[in-house]
């Protein structure tokens, strides 16, 4: 067997196994017991645990939550499916087929209101006076000027009675199973006016009648509005409404968005990489075109022409007929911009082509690109607000949409009320920090999430011998350079590291002619010889500082190529800093490197006093790891690159601060993670078991030699795209970022089944008998929840920026019916409205009581490693966070934005198999080389 019970002594920082267990666990690591062999590990999840009781640790006090109740009469729903001949893929066009329906043929549906989903669904309160029937619909082409008449079959058959009973029951905790089909109907009724008001994207409605946007560059503005679900919450149904902002396609001609979006020195004609780029950021809009007085034709582009427009031919009639000359003989339109390519409509076979001189791009249309930091600040900006002034931005949508008089709500025998949901919450203490014994302070009582590093030094400070400097800053002065590097290893010397205050080789500024690549081999290969000439064996560069380039340097920041080289071919730790930081300079900034240093090479900054003293329930009594685990997908376009899987495991015990991390890609955009157990044919060994929890299982037992007792899992959702830490520091994690639910709350189910199937096979794999009972929570923080204080004037209530106190959780009212889940607003805010971040189990093999849980993920928040702040996520799944975005670096050249390929070609690239991750050298991954 693998892993063989330790025996019981104290632990400490250091802990680890006996010699003998070390050498048994490498030589047996290989020996893994056949499946077949294997005790029975799948579960079946029939229903999440239930709540095991209210917290009541902390201060308690009361919340405004942007939840609104529901009420609703006991009325009879009726479902009935829709199919529409021929079918229409435009949701926009649906509805305007139904509307015209029940415009034309109310007498036939007794007198009822229905409400349509926008693809085969319609709800109605009350029964239609027949089970199956057609109808036959003409309806006008509006994309076609209105001169066509398109006929359609509409079938609605009765599918089903919703019995509004179950859903009481649900509400009353009576039952488990969450009535979705009536939750939906309702849902749906509340969003029907919206849908013909306001664009609808997803779950939320925008309109430039809102406000507050504006043009945020490149042809993009951003449109303010607003996002609205309904939920089952303790308090019955609830209805959360939240503020929105994302990006939109600026209605304007088609050659002042090019000239926006590529801002080229020449307007009369684009090269080949501009003419790509366009292509690719105008796929799929619709445009109307302008040059004909008669009517106005809209058409959706599908690509843009390799060929000038001068040179552009079609067939008429058996001739070949010029474009140019065409738009001169038939709408008497003189054509200026000749050598522009031109855009297409229609297919390859049939292609139509638009000028770009008579296109303009249609209002209301969705920029669903990934966008440059400039937009980002712009949209930022926009969508800011302040608690108290977020609130009024909440209650003037409630007003405005005035769902009391709304027909479908009334028809539906819904009441929505107008206030704000007031919450019991409680502000759960702050952790007692322990720092060196060393330092004036030995121990910190953080204040409102915050402290600072005066008079402590790290609780276990790394060492650093061998280290070198490679700056790429044209602006920056060599000698300006050298003073950064002392004054940074003073400062990590004063806070408890032990570094050589002199590189082992000169600070080094490459040529000009120098890549980046050149440059880092060359800086290692002389610290190496260096070294090698000390008389030194085993030993190499264990830090190297990068200063990066200066802004605006051609093909962008070299980040990502300095860690894919770094980390998974020459085995380097590094920390790259911005020019513009080092110029401002300052103690804070020192400091903050000086933390991020000090975990890269193995130590500690500081650690929770009852972590240490063993003072924890549930992680402190018996060997306990704890997970983090996070899927980041591909930006909107990028269909070819893979989504990246990181988990993350503690290694020491009892504090748990150290976490490794192991990285792995899979198909785009899958949420459940394929590698955390895998099973490989050797020709000898037969089938080998491995994958990332095995490996980090293996690890705990090398790291502290103990093997885990305990297994609690955080499993970070997000959404497909990677934030920044100021995102996060912000509370200010935008609609326009999100396009789709990461894992949604019906995807829970199978993303336990899956993931928790692999976390036995790889426990059994180590040990017969060997399955230690796991703790499963989703972390969320793709939610719309918002939390403000009761009174915004009340400064024991709030902190500088207005927000709730760090530590305010609630698990009342707004929260799950029956199952256990909290909210919990771990930071202080710094600007707009704070985040909670939302923690649900899935799994509770440990039996946490709901203090001890809520409490202790709030005391993890205070020791992410990088800043001297609680974090707004448990650091585990903030740190899984960090690796997958880390990993997406190491693909970059291969899927950089090179244009826009063909929709065969995308289709070919989906199918093609999944790029792998390079190797994390060993010396790497085992520090904490991602912070």
């Amino acid at each position: 067997m693998v892993l063989t019970k330790a025996d019981e002594r104290p632990s400490s920082s250091s802990a680890t196994a006996a010699v003998e267990e070390k050498r048994n666990l490498q030589e047996s690591q290989a020996e893994v017991a056949a499946p077949g062999s294997l005790p029975p590990v799948s579960i079946k999840v029939e229903k999440f645990p239930a709540r095991p009781g209210f917290g009541t640790v902390g201060k308690r006090c009361r919340v405004r939550a942007n939840h609104f109740l529901v009420q609703v009469a006991d009325k009879n729903i009726y479902h009935y499916d829709v199919a529409i001949y021929p079918e229409t893929r435009s949701r926009d066009q649906n509805r305007s087929i139904i509307n015209e329906l029940v415009r034309l043929h109310r007498q036939y549906l007794d007198g009822r209101l229905p409400v349509y989903d926008g693809r085969k669904s319609i709800y109605t309160a009350g029964a239609l006076p027949f089970q199956n029937k057609e109808f036959v619909i003409k309806l006008v082409n509006a994309n076609r000027g209105n001169q066509r008449e398109e006929e359609y079959r509409v079938t609605i058959k009765h599918a089903s009675n919703l019995d509004l009973y179950n859903l009481q029951q649900f509400l009353a905790g009576r039952h488990r199973e969450l009535p979705q089909d009536i939750i939906q109907a309702l849902d749906i009724a509340l969003r029907e006016c919206p849908t013909t008001k306001y664009v609808s994207i997803s779950r939320s409605f925008f309109s430039q009648s809102f406000g507050h946007g504006g043009p945020i560059g490149n042809g993009v503005e951003c449109w303010r509005g607003y996002y609205q679900s309904l939920r089952p919450t303790q308090m019955g149904l609830s209805l959360n409404i939240d503020i929105s902002a994302t990006s939109f396609y600026k209605a304007q001609p088609v050659m002042a968005f090019a000239v926006e979006y590529l801002n080229p020195r020449d307007t009369s004609r684009l090269s080949d990489q501009d003419r790509l780029k366009l292509k690719k950021a105008l796929r799929g809009v619709r445009v109307v075109a302008t040059h004909r007085t008669d009517k106005t034709i809209r058409y959706k582009i599908t690509g843009i022409t390799s060929a000038p427009l001068k040179d552009l031919t079609f067939d008429q009639d058996g001739t070949r007929v010029s474009v140019v000359e065409y738009f001169k003989k038939q709408y008497s339109y003189l054509l200026r911009y000749t050598n522009l390519p031109c855009l297409q409509a229609g297919s390859d076979s049939r292609p139509i082509y638009l000028p770009m001189e008579v296109c303009s791009i249609v209002e209301g249309q969705r920029y669903s690109r990934k966008l440059n930091e400039r937009q980002v600040s712009g949209i930022l900006k926009m969508a800011c607000e302040r608690p108290a002034q977020r609130e009024k931005s909440v209650l003037d949508i409630v007003n405005r949409n005035n769902y009391g008089n709304d027909s479908f709500s009334k028809e539906f025998g819904m009441k929505v009320t107008n206030q704000l949901a007031l919450v019991d919450a409680r502000v759960l203490p702050a952790p007692r920090l322990k720092y060196h014994d060393s330092g004036r302070d030995k121990v910190c009582d953080p204040l409102v999430g915050q402290w600072n590093m005066n008079n402590k030094k790290f609780v276990n400070g790394g060492s650093i011998n061998y280290w070198a400097c490679l700056t790429f800053a044209s602006r920056m002065h060599p000698k300006d350079v050298g003073m950064f590097c002392n004054d940074l290893a003073r400062m990590c010397n004063s806070i408890g590291m032990q570094m050589n205050m002199k590189p082992c080789v000169d600070i080094t500024q490459p040529s000009r002619q120098d890549s980046v690549e050149s440059a880092i081999r060359n800086i290692h290969r002389l610290s190496a010889q260096v070294i090698a000439q000390q008389g030194l064996v085993g030993k190499q560069l264990e830090l190297l500082i990068i200063i990066l380039p200066d802004t605006n340097v051609p093909y962008g920041s070299p980040y990502g190529r300095i860690k894919r080289l770094c980390e998974t071919e020459l085995g380097i730790i590094t920390q790259c800093c911005l020019p513009v930081k080092l110029q401002k300079g300052g103690k804070q900034y020192l400091e903050n490197l000086s933390m991020k240093i000090n975990v890269k090479v193995g130590g500690r900054n500081m650690v929770l006093e009852n972590a240490l003293y063993k003072r924890i329930p549930q992680l402190t009594d018996v060997p306990t790891i704890v997970f983090g685990a996070d899927v980041t997908h591909p930006s909107p376009g990028e269909d070819a690159s893979p989504s990246i899987a990181a988990v993350v495991a503690s290694m020491d015990w009892p504090e748990v601060t150290k976490y490794k991390c192991m990285v792995s890609s899979q198909g785009p955009r899958e949420e459940i993670i394929a590698d955390l157990y895998t099973e490989t044919k050797h020709p000898q060994k037969g089938l080998v078991a491995g994958g990332m929890i095995r490996e980090l299982l293996v690890s705990f037992y090398k790291a502290t030699g103990r093997k885990p007792s305990r297994i609690i899992f955080y499993r970070f959702v997000i959404n497909r795209l990677c934030f920044t830490e100021s995102f996060f520091s912000l509370g200010l994690i935008l609609n326009y970022l999100i396009c789709r639910d990461g894992v949604s709350e019906g995807q829970f189910s199978q993303v336990l089944l899956y993931e928790m199937d692999a976390v036995r096979k790889a426990c059994a794999t180590l040990q017969e008998g060997y399955l230690p009972p796991v703790t499963f929570v989703v972390v969320q923080k793709r939610h719309h929840t918002r939390l403000f204080p009761e009174n915004h004037g009340a400064r024991d209530l709030a902190d500088r920026s207005g927000n709730i106190l760090p530590g305010t959780v609630v698990d009342t009212k707004i929260c799950h019916p029956t199952e256990f889940d909290f909210y919990l607003c771990s930071h202080a805010g710094i600007q707009g409205t704070s985040r909670p971040t939302h923690y649900h189990v899935l799994l509770d093999e440990n039996r946490f009581s709901a203090d001890a849980l809520q409490t202790l993920t709030y005391n993890l928040c205070y020791t992410y490693a990088r800043c001297t702040r609680s974090v707004s996520i448990v650091p585990p799944a903030y740190y899984a966070h960090l690796a997958a975005f880390r990993a997406r670096h190491y693909l970059e050249d291969e899927f950089s934005d090179q244009g826009s390929s063909s929709a065969m070609s995308w289709a070919h690239e989906r199918s093609a198999p999944v790029r792998q991750l390079p190797k994390i050298k060993d010396n790497v991954k085992e520090f904490m080389f991602y912070c």
